[in-house]
Parts: structure tokens; C-alpha cells; sequence
């Protein structure tokens, strides 16, 4: 048995596994030996290399022996394999395969039980992949086959509980995703044997935990009191040395932070440091996210002392550093890392900030709504309060996530958006809007860098007074990026679309290009009761396939005529004008290509030009990035463009260094051409190594299933 969705351990493996559809004497697929083997390979961590070639190979084997159970089988383990691998594009096939397979041998009414285990399996490998409404429809499926199959103490609701509430709360469904995690806790508790060293229930305190960090500050005295009871758990079970103990000290010492409790929080980012660096290593994001929210609370901790007692509680510190220690037992031969990531540590390493005392202007957004927002609606619009959805997206640097400290010269402000229904919108629309209007947005930022609206809790006498920035024209009046909206108006104004076209409306797809899709699509939603805004934003991002292929297939003509074909003819024709937009158009059709092959519905879309690089470089840096080396070459064309196109002689350098500059450039260009191609090779969509990327259209066009003019190149 291995961890087979991002939850607590289930019997996928175990779904028919005695079935057997071959009479005609054929060779047997022994699911059995097929199990203890992929086991054998977790337990040896060597899954990176060996765990898909095996798969691949059962594959072939059950196809060969016509065992459809055999093959079912095979699929699940490698959506789970698949998914620890963020492979999440390769595993869609898979999931809409073993939905097929599932339904062809009658699960639904033969094995009830594995119909609903199948279900979870696509619904999670769906979630994980973005595509949240396909997802929530089969969890709702799951959920309805296994509530009439499973024991109401049986784990694999839990488990199906907890997913569902990851998926509320990648959505914007706090609140959802709270009372899924509170059933999920319940269940576990009712049906564990033992619920004081139970790992599963101590994971989902910690989810508990972060979650609540998540609705914001004014929970985090409940948050780490989930924490404690994980961390409580850990150590009962003598599981200290688990990578899911990192994710439950982290969560607590985040918790301790929002609470002011910091000399908490120090000590238990520094003993989650520990535990990451035995279990992951230092070099990965989590140990440097973990490192540096230490140092971020050493600074605060280091600010709050008054100089004469700096000795003292200095002192103290080291005494609690002692005593924190002294709780943890020395690793046993009994405390074993899981061969594969548990879901709840998956969950706790991303959702914990990093703690800056830059101010963002979603933190900034998210703060106000907390401070001001949500009370707004809960006094005069408490009838309506289910019904608002409430975030920041749009225009403006700080909907990706990009702004800093030269973003606040215009349009800096506490803003967020309410989005509203037709019907909510003519009912209290205009007054709503006044409303919101006539809010504070005065505030203060303490030393701890947190924020203080006017009339919600008093900040440190050094505290900082933050200055809002004037307010452009373009984000004023009927173009105002915040306030009460329609959710059709809101991506109107936006797309030019209320909604986002069919998925065989392929013209229309295609004439929204990549930066008004990551507009539409970027920010964060914090709240969203009814889920309509929600699955209209989704919309955008579900790019019908053929669209995609459609757009690798341009991307990959503009790449060949401008930086395959004439940029070496200009550079030799002395035309340095002319290469450089060569270079221009080169370096625009491969970031987009980048995230045409990526999955839009997975990284989102290429942002405007401004940010292009702050995106890709952000996009480069996440684990299984396909062409994740393609950033820094680009760059590093951009950075000798100049003296290629124009010789330096800007810089009283006359012709010298260009033509090593042009060599160096045009060599980079071929690289990432044939960096793409071998792309194209692993992904299936070309048979040919040719790395003059014009003749890859073709093969890349034979994807393409409808005969629609406007998605083939002439």
C-alpha cells in the first residue's frame, strides 16, 4: 500500500485486483508481483529513475494479456507517480483513460468501492492539473458512491474530505474548505485505533492550521493550537524525523509569528530547518523559504527587545532553544521516511509565506478585506454575504505578484474587488459601490511589518504611516480596477468576452492574446461562496487543445523566420535596426512558446511585456519546468544584442566585438531551437529531429482534431 492521492494512505492498488478478462490462454499480468515491485522501487528512493520505465512496462504487459482490471490498475499507480512528479499535463490521458476503463468493466454497479477510488484518483489528478470544475464534478461523484459503499469510519472519506478542501481553498472557498477539514479531523478521529500517534490526524491539524493562517490573522490563535496538537502527535508517534514533521513546526512557528509570539516562532522555524535539511537536503526551495522566514523573525524577535533586556531575553532564548530540543527522541530504527511525499507536507511547504516587510499589493488587498471588507458585508449586507465573491484581479503589477517598492508611484492603494451576479448587482450594486467608497484607507505598517487599518487595532509607536500613491486617469472612473463589479462586466472590460468562449469557438480563442488571458486569470480570489466568479475566471484558463496546438505550431514559424532565417541574414547585411527585431520577435514567440507547452491551465499565460521575464524566471524555478533553461538564454541574448546588431559603437566601441557577439547569439538561437524540439520528441508531438523549427508545424499540426481553417498554417 502505498500514498496513492495527496491524502491518507488508500488501497487503490488494491481496486480488482484478482479480475482477469483473458480465456483465450494468454500470459497472465500478476497484479500482485507488479505491486511488490513498484514498492520495491519507493522503498529503495529509487522512483526518479526507475518508477516510469517500470510502469511503462506493466502497462505493455497488462494491454498484451487483455487484463482491463490489470490495466486499471497500472494507470492509477501511475497518476499518483505522475503527480508527485508535477507531471501533471502527461497524467490528463492517463486520469480520462482509467475513467474509461473504470466505466467499460462496470465498476459502477460490479465494485462500487473501486468506482468511488477510481473517481478520487482522477479527481485529485484533475485538481492537480488546474482543471478545478472537472475536478469538483467527479469529487461530487466520489463523494456520492462512496458515502453509499464505504463505512462512515472508513479513512478513504477522510481522505476524500481533504482533497475536496484542498480544492475549496485553491479556489477561494475558505470557508468550504474549513468544514471539509473539520469532517475529515472527525472521521479520522472516530475511526483511528490510536488518535494520539496517528499521522494522518496530525496532518490534518496542521492543513487545519495553515488554512486558518490563510483566512488571515485574526484566526491565528486557533491555528496554532491546531499546530501544537499536530506537533503533540509527532512526537507520541515518535515520527519527529518524518519530512511531514517539517511542515507541522513550520506551520506552527508561521502561526506563533501572526500571533506576536516570536520567540515561538524562531524556535520552530529553526528546528523545521533541521528536519528539512535531514530530510530534503539544503538545496531546495523549502529549506531557503524556511531559512528565510527565520531570519525574518530573528529580525522582528531582535527589534521587540528593549536594549537593556537584550541580554536577558537573549538568555532566555537559548533556554528554550534547550527545552524545545529536549522534546524530540533521537531518530529510531522505527520512524521511517514515506517512499512517496504525503500530501499534508505537499500542502504545508507551499502555502507558507515568506515574511517580508515589503508590503505587496496583494497583502495589502488581502489586509483590507479582512480589516474592512468583510465586515462591511456581514453588517449591511449580510443577506448577500453568501452570494459576494471578493478579490484582486486585473491590471496592475501587483495581480501577478511582481510589484515592489518602484511599483508604488501610481495606483498604489488598498483595493480589492467585490464581484457580484446580474440579478445581486441591480439589487445592491450602486450603493455597494458607495460603500465601498467611502471606506478608510488609512493605515499604518508596525515594525513586524503587519498592517493596521483605521479603527482595528492600534499599531507600535514606530510604527510606519504608509502613503497611498495617486491614482492614474486609466484606473479611474469607467476604468476603474477595483470596487463593486459584475462578474460578465468585470471580463468584459477585460477580454471583450462575459465569459469565456465555447471550447469550439476557435477563432474567438484565438483572438485573445496571451497577455489579456493572464490578465483575466491572475491575482487571487479570497473569497468566493457561490463559486461563480471563480469558474468564469477558470473558463480562460481552459484553452481548448487545439487552440494550444495551434499557437506552439505560430509560435514555432515566428521563431524559425525571425531567429533561424533573417536574423543571421541581417546581422550580415549590416542592418542592426532590422536584427534587433528579429531578435524582438524571436524572443516574444519562444516566452510564449514556453508556456503553450507548459499548460496555460497549469502556469497560466504569458503576462505583458513588462513582466514577461519576472514570469518566466518565476516559471523556470518550479519543479518539472518543461524548457526551464530557455529564460536564461534568452536573457543572455538580450544582453549581446547590442553589440551584435549595432557594434558597440553607442558605446565609442566602433565594429569591435560584434561579430563574436552575433556568433554567440546565433548559436543560442539554435540551441533553444533544438532544445524544443527535443521537447516536442518527449511530448509526442513530432516524430522528426529536425531543429530548423519551421518543418516541426506539420507534425505538430497533425495533433490538431478538427479540420477548422483557422487553427492550420497554410
Amino acid at each position: 500500500m502505498k500514498v496513492t492521492d495527496e491524502g491518507i494512505a488508500m488501497a487503490d492498488s488494491d481496486v480488482n485486483l484478482n479480475m482477469n478478462n483473458c480465456d483465450d490462454g494468454c500470459a497472465i499480468f500478476d497484479v500482485q508481483r507488479f505491486l511488490r515491485g513498484l514498492d520495491a522501487i519507493f522503498d529503495a528512493h529509487k522512483a526518479p529513475e526507475q518508477a516510469e520505465p517500470y510502469l511503462q512496462k506493466a502497462r505493455t504487459e497488462a494491454e498484451h494479456s487483455h487484463d482491463d482490471a490489470g490495466l486499471l490498475t497500472v494507470l492509477n499507480e501511475t497518476m499518483g507517480f505522475y503527480r508527485s512528479q508535477g507531471r501533471h499535463t502527461d497524467n490528463l490521458p492517463i486520469i480520462r483513460e482509467s475513467l474509461s476503463i473504470a466505466d467499460h468493466l462496470h465498476f459502477q454497479e460490479i465494485d462500487p468501492q473501486a468506482w468511488a477510488t477510481t473517481l478520487i484518483n482522477a479527481a485529485t489528478g484533475m485538481r492537480a492539473a488546474g482543471r478545478y470544475e472537472e475536478a469538483e464534478q467527479l469529487y461530487c461523484q466520489a463523494l456520492d458512491a462512496a458515502t453509499s459503499v464505504f463505512s462512515p469510519t472508513d479513512r478513504r472519506l477522510a481522505a476524500l474530505h481533504n482533497n475536496m478542501s484542498m480544492l475549496y481553498s485553491e479556489t477561494g472557498r475558505l470557508n468550504q474548505a474549513k468544514r471539509e477539514l473539520e469532517q475529515a479531523l472527525d472521521l479520522l478521529e472516530q475511526s483511528s485505533p490510536d488518535a494520539s500517534a496517528d499521522i494522518d490526524v496530525a496532518s490534518t491539524h496542521t492543513n487545519l492550521a495553515l488554512l486558518l493562517l490563510q483566512m488571515g490573522r485574526y484566526w491565528a490563535r486557533d491555528a496554532i493550537q491546531h499546530a501544537q496538537k499536530a506537533l503533540t502527535i509527532y512526537r507520541t508517534g515518535h515520527l519527529e524525523h518524518s519530512a511531514h514533521y517539517a511542515s507541522a513546526l513550520a506551520g506552527y512557528a508561521q502561526a506563533c509569528y501572526m500571533a506576536g509570539r516570536l520567540q515561538d516562532a524562531v524556535s520552530g522555524y529553526e528546528h523545521a530547518l533541521s528536519v528539512i535539511e535531514e530530510c530534503y537536503g539544503r538545496n531546495t526551495d523549502y529549506y531557503h523559504t524556511t531559512a528565510a522566514n527565520l531570519e525574518a523573525a530573528k529580525q522582528a524577535l531582535h527589534k521587540r527587545m528593549p536594549s537593556s533586556h537584550k541580554t536577558q531575553e537573549s538568555q532566555e532564548y537559548q533556554e528554550s532553544q534547550e527545552s524545545l530540543k529536549s522534546q524530540h527522541s533521537p531518530k529510531s530504527s522505527e520512524s521511517q521516511q514515506s517512499s512517496e511525499p504525503h500530501y499534508m507536507a505537499e500542502s504545508g511547504a507551499s502555502s507558507i509565506p515568506v515574511i517580508s516587510h515589503h508590503i505587496s499589493g496583494l497583502a495589502l488587498s488581502r489586509a483590507f478585506w479582512n480589516d474592512l471588507g468583510k465586515p462591511l458585508l456581514a453588517g449591511a449586507y449580510s443577506a448577500y454575504q453568501g452570494r459576494i465573491a471578493a478579490g484582486l484581479v486585473g491590471y496592475g503589477s501587483e495581480c501577478f505578484g511582481f510589484d515592489d517598492e518602484f511599483s508604488r508611484d501610481h495606483d498604489f492603494a488598498p483595493r480589492f474587488c467585490l464581484w457580484l451576479t446580474d440579478e445581486d448587482y441591480d439589487a445592491i450594486g450602486k450603493q455597494l459601490q458607495a460603500d465601498y467608497d467611502a471606506l478608510s484607507r488609512d493605515f499604518t505598517v508596525d515594525e513586524q511589518g503587519k498592517l493596521h487599518f483605521a479603527g482595528h487595532g492600534s499599531a507600535d509607536s514606530n510604527a510606519l504611516a504608509a502613503s497611498q500613491s495617486p491614482l492614474t486617469p486609466r484606473a479611474q472612473g469607467e476604468f476603474r480596477r477595483d470596487g463593486v463589479f459584475r462578474i460578465g462586466d468585470f471580463f468584459e472590460r477585460i477580454t471583450l468576452f462575459r465569459e469565456a468562449p465555447a471550447q469550439n469557438d476557435y477563432a474567438s480563442w484565438l483572438s485573445l492574446d496571451d497577455a489579456t488571458l493572464a490578465t483575466a486569470t491572475n491575482g487571487q480570489v479570497f473569497a468566493d461562496p457561490l463559486g461563480v466568479f471563480s469558474k468564469t475566471r477558470q473558463g480562460f484558463k481552459f484553452m481548448p487543445e487545439d487552440v494550444r496546438l495551434s499557437l506552439i505550431s505560430r509560435r514555432l514559424g515566428m521563431m524559425a523566420q525571425a531567429g533561424q532565417y533573417n536574423l543571421p541574414r541581417m546581422l550580415q547585411r549590416d542592418d542592426g535596426a532590422a536584427a534587433m527585431l528579429s531578435i524582438h520577435e524571436f524572443v516574444n514567440a519562444t516566452a510564449s512558446l514556453v508556456f503553450l507547452i507548459n499548460e496555460p491551465v497549469s502556469v497560466g499565460y504569458l503576462p505583458y511585456y513588462k513582466w514577461q521575464f519576472a514570469a518566466m524566471r518565476k516559471l523556470s524555478h518550479r519543479m518539472a519546468t518543461r524548457l526551464a533553461g530557455v529564460c536564461e538564454q534568452l536573457e543572455d541574448i538580450l544582453r549581446l544584442s547590442s553589440a551584435a546588431c549595432f557594434g558597440g559603437a553607442g558605446f565609442g566601441e566602433g565594429g569591435k566585438g560584434a561579430k563574436p557577439a552575433a556568433e554567440h547569439i546565433i548559436a543560442t538561437v539554435e540551441r533553444i531551437c533544438s532544445d524544443v524540439v527535443d521537447e516536442l520528441l518527449r511530448e509526442g508531438l513530432t516524430e522528426s529531429h529536425e531543429t530548423f523549427v519551421e518543418w516541426q508545424r506539420p507534425y505538430v499540426e497533425d495533433h490538431i482534431k478538427s479540420d477548422a481553417s483557422c487553427l492550420h498554417s497554410l
